[in-house]
C-alpha cells in the first residue's frame, strides 16, 4: 500500500490484467492483480527447464495456478515482499497444491505471526497458512532454472521488506517499497520513514535507470523515472 493512502484505495487502480511480458533475458515473466487489494503477483519462470517462482500470491489461488498449468511450470519457491496480508492470502493454498515452501527475511516473523488479526482488523476472511519454511537473507541467489534473481533487503515499509532484482531480464520486483511516483506506507505495522528512503536510495536508485519495476500494487514504471518524478524521494 502506497505513502498516505489508505487500505482499499487499490481496489480502483490496480491492474487486473498482465503489466509486464517476458523480457529479452528468456524468463517467462507475468504479472496480474490478485485478491480483494489486487496485490501484485509475479510469476517468474525458465521456458526451458519449466521452474517457476511465485512472488506475493496476495490472493486467487486458482488463477495463480491456472497460469501455471497453462505454462507446464512446476514452482519451487514461494516468495513474499513482505508480510502484509494483503500479500500473502493465497500462500497458504498455494503452498498446499504446489508444497513449494514459502519464503519471507525473517524480521517480517512477528507480521506473519499476525495474519489472521491482521484480516480480522479489514474485516476480511483468513485462510490458514503455515509459518514460513525459509528465512531470505540479502543478497541470497534466487534461482529459476538457468536464470538467477537475487533478494535485496530493503526495509521500510515493514522491518523485513525485500524487493526481488533480475539484472539479466532488467526487473525489479519492489513490492510495497515503491510505486509509480510513490513510496510504501510507513504508518503501518513495523513501517519507518527514514528507513524507507534509505532503502530506495541506497539500494534501488543504484540500479541501471532502465530497470523495470513492478510495485506492489497499480501500474508499473522505471528506476530512472522515479529517480527523476518521485514525489517523496527522488535522487
Amino acid at each position: 500500500m502506497s505513502y498516505s493512502e489508505s487500505p482499499f484505495d487499490h481496489l480502483e487502480t490496480a491492474h487486473t490484467e498482465p503489466i509486464g511480458d517476458t523480457p529479452p533475458a528468456g524468463l517467462f515473466i507475468k504479472t496480474f492483480g490478485v485478491g480483494p487489494l489486487r496485490c501484485n503477483c509475479t510469476i517468474v519462470g525458465d521456458p526451458v527447464s519449466k521452474q517457476a517462482i511465485v512472488v506475493d500470491p496476495g490472493g486467487d489461488a486458482d488463477k495463480i495456478l491456472d497460469v501455471l498449468s497453462a505454462e507446464g511450470f512446476t514452482v519451487n519457491r514461494i516468495i513474499h515482499t513482505h508480510a502484509h496480508f494483503d500479500h500473502f492470502m493465497a500462500s497458504g493454498e498455494m503452498h498446499d497444491k504446489t508444497g513449494a515452501p514459502l519464503c519471507l527475511h525473517k524480521a517480517d516473523q512477528p507480521l506473519w505471526a499476525n495474519l489472521e488479526t491482521q484480516c480480522g482488523m479489514y474485516g476480511l476472511p483468513y485462510k490458514p497458512v503455515p509459518a514460513p519454511h525459509h528465512w531470505l537473507d540479502d543478497e541470497e541467489e534466487l534461482a529459476v532454472g538457468q536464470s538467477t534473481g537475487q533478494a535485496l533487503f530493503t526495509p521500510g515499509h515493514t522491518p523485513g521488506s525485500m524487493s526481488f532484482w533480475f539484472k539479466e531480464a532488467g526487473l525489479l520486483l519492489a513490492g510495497d517499497t515503491l510505486f509509480q511516483g510513490a513510496i510504501g506506507r510507513t504508518d503501518l505495522w513495523g513501517g519507518d520513514y527514514p528507513t524507507i528512503e534509505r532503502s530506495i536510495r541506497q539500494r534501488l536508485y543504484t540500479l541501471d535507470e532502465s530497470t523495470r519495476v513492478v510495485a506492489g500494487h497499480g501500474p508499473g514504471t522505471t528506476i530512472g523515472h522515479e529517480m527523476r518524478h518521485n514525489q517523496f524521494v527522488r535522487a
